[in-house]
């Protein structure tokens, strides 16, 4: 029975969770020591044999400040590091080439999966795909005014801004030199006619 008890782990900038998948247990089933450098479990399962987890880490950690929950389904065990290092495997001996949290290891989550997704380069991807996906009628005119709003002068913008204004959606002009001078005037379509509300 105790071979079939399961554990993993993840991290973050400043805690190493370990979970147990036990479930059932009471928190009276449950004794937990933490050391600098060691971890000692010892959990009472329903059936009442002892399953032991003892562990020597990677890093050291802050023992008085780790904790440990247990849950319905799951104890859950948080050790705080002691610096915040980015630790490549659980046990073992530390060397001397520590790895530092970065913004890039950050995006990298750990997964029981093979297959890690780089959310940063998809995110690159998707708009790379927008970019050159070919619109028609209505969208593509819109997605036009878009880039030209978004690369033009503040000049460009603001004439853009007071022409769609003034003339209620009918004009849009980006020569600030004319539409800066006087009131926009509406300019229905030919066959239509402009109507006060």
């Amino acid at each position: 029975m105790t071979s079939k008890v399961k554990y993993d782990w993840y991290q973050t900038e400043s805690q190493v969770i370990i979970t147990v998948m036990i479930k059932n247990l009471q928190k009276n089933d449950v004794d937990i020591n933490f050391y600098e450098k060691e971890l000692s479990a010892l959990i009472r399962l329903p059936s009442g044999e002892d399953y032991r987890l003892n562990l020597l880490l990677l890093h050291p950690i802050a023992a008085d400040q780790s904790t440990f929950k247990v849950l319905s389904t799951k104890v859950e065990i948080k050790l705080k590091k002691q610096e915040a290092i980015r630790w490549e495997k659980l046990e073992g001996h530390g060397d001397l080439s520590l790895k530092h949290f970065t913004p890039d290891s950050m995006h990298m989550y750990p997964s029981s999966s093979h297959y890690t997704r780089n959310w940063d380069r998809l995110v690159v991807e998707i708009k790379e795909e927008e970019k050159s996906e070919k619109l028609e009628g209505d969208a593509a005119l819109n997605q036009l005014f878009q880039q030209i709003y978004s690369d033009g002068t503040d000049e460009v913008k603001r004439a853009m801004n007071k022409s769609f204004m003034e003339s209620g959606g009918t004009v849009l002009s980006t020569n600030w030199s004319d539409v800066g001078k006087k009131k926009v005037e509406v300019k229905p379509p030919d066959d239509m006619e402009w109507k006060q509300f």
